[in-house]
């Protein structure tokens, strides 16, 4: 067989029964679930094994200390893998919710439900996690799963997808259900894109150049998830001790990933109170920043910022700071430079909280807490499938309903129009 046969193969494989997993109860999808937590909990020193092949390959690749950090498993990572999966045990299952229905005049009664979309696609990068997460979430919202997670993690991938099939297999499901194409490469990638009739749904998540491609070259319908060009705006009310926690964490408490914060705008009303002790605290935790002038003028010891500081997702210890004079000109900012994945604002004013809430167009708005707090586990979903950008079907951490789609379910007795 062809490696073009082979990967249809699997793609035909995972509809077959993705189409049986449509129609399971429940209680079996959660059996399944559980099937896979306990795997995790039993199988850490494998996976452990496999995951240290891609961070040897990633180390002499020198791909970078963020995504190493994002494709590092242990023990702990794992059984908090575990963990997330017994989480989406405890969501309600979406499929058959009623969104909303009506007995017309002539008695027609009418429902619109949600249903599983059928085989959801996966391109990432470097992140072992995002493997059980999406099967999870697809398991539980009836939906096969075809993975590529890249070559940097193609070890641990294939130890995960394994681990998966096994499981559901040990509770009379089918296996062919989870799917990697991590074998096929970069070719494989670009057939997936191409697989319309074959999976239904395609999500990206990684580099802003990974999905770009994907949404330039893909012919499958794909959910547009964003990297994070994050803001924290320290408003002229701001309490200084909330400030300094608020950026501290946004910023240090894990920067390689995409809710991470990248850029601080603080009112020059506020800079003279809190800018030294914001810049003291993140030069302190190791962070290199990048300021305009008016904040060197304040804090000399920060390194120039220029045009591509605010454009940039560093994924690591640097972040621009930038001293603005209203609130106004902290939004225009946001606008011109964010990628409309999480914005904060920190401040006592309630109008002005109320205002950037209402006037700052990204997926999550925050106020008085950390920009790393959007994701799927802290929004009580469980796990997330990724963090939507765009503004059509799904926005926002991704959980189990945003892998639904609906159909109407007419009943009648025989009337005719």
């Amino acid at each position: 067989m062809s490696n073009a046969d082979l990967f249809i193969n699997k793609l035909e494989r995972a509809r077959v029964a993705a189409k049986t997993l449509a129609t399971v109860t429940t209680a079996q999808k959660n059996a399944a679930l559980e099937a896979i937590a306990v795997a995790l909990e039993n199988s850490v020193p494998e996976i452990v094994a496999e995951n240290a092949k891609d961070l040897a390959a990633g180390e002499a690749n020198g791909i970078g200390d963020g995504l190493l950090d994002r494709l590092r498993l242990d023990d702990a990572r794992l059984r908090g893998l575990a963990a997330a999966v017994r989480d989406v045990i405890a969501l309600p299952d979406p499929i058959g919710e009623v969104l909303r229905g009506s007995t017309l005049a002539n008695g027609i009664r009418i429902n619109q439900v949600r249903v599983p979309f059928g085989v959801v696609g996966a391109i990432y990068e470097a992140r072992p996690n995002v493997t059980i997460d999406i099967a999870a979430l697809a398991l539980k919202s009836g939906n096969g799963a075809v993975l590529r997670g890249g070559s940097a993690a193609e070890n641990s991938n294939r130890a995960l997808v394994a681990l998966i099939q096994r499981a559901l297999t040990s509770v009379g499901l089918a296996g062919d259900a989870v799917q990697t194409i991590d074998e096929f490469g970069r070719e494989g990638a670009g057939r997936l894109m191409r697989a319309r009739g074959y999976v239904d749904v395609l999500i990206p998540r990684g580099s802003a150049g990974l999905i770009s491609t994907v949404v330039q070259e893909s012919t499958v319908p794909v959910i547009e998830t964003g990297s994070g060009i994050v803001h924290v705006y320290v408003d002229a009310t701001a309490d200084a001790d909330m400030a300094a926690a608020i950026v501290t964490n946004a910023k240090t408490h894990r920067p390689s990933v995409c809710n991470a914060a990248e850029t601080l705008l603080v009112h020059r009303d506020a800079a003279e109170r809190m800018l030294p002790r914001l810049a003291r605290e993140l030069l302190g935790a190791g962070v290199t920043v990048f300021g305009d002038e008016a904040t060197r003028a304040q804090v000399p010891e920060v390194a120039a910022a220029d045009d591509e500081t605010w454009a940039t997702e560093h994924l690591a210890l640097e972040m621009g700071v930038r001293i603005v004079d209203s609130i106004d000109e902290a939004i225009a900012h946001i606008e011109r430079y964010s990628t409309h994945h999480t914005e904060s604002i920190v401040t006592q004013d309630y109008a002005n909280a109320e205002r950037f809430l209402a006037e700052v167009d990204s997926a999550v708005v925050m106020v008085n807490a950390s920009t790393r707090f959007t994701d799927g586990g802290e929004f009580g979903f469980g796990a997330e499938v990724g963090i939507s950008t765009q503004k059509l079907h799904a926005r926002g951490p991704m959980g189990l309903s945003e892998l639904t789609s609906t159909k109407w379910l007419v009943r009648g007795g025989g009337q005719i129009r």
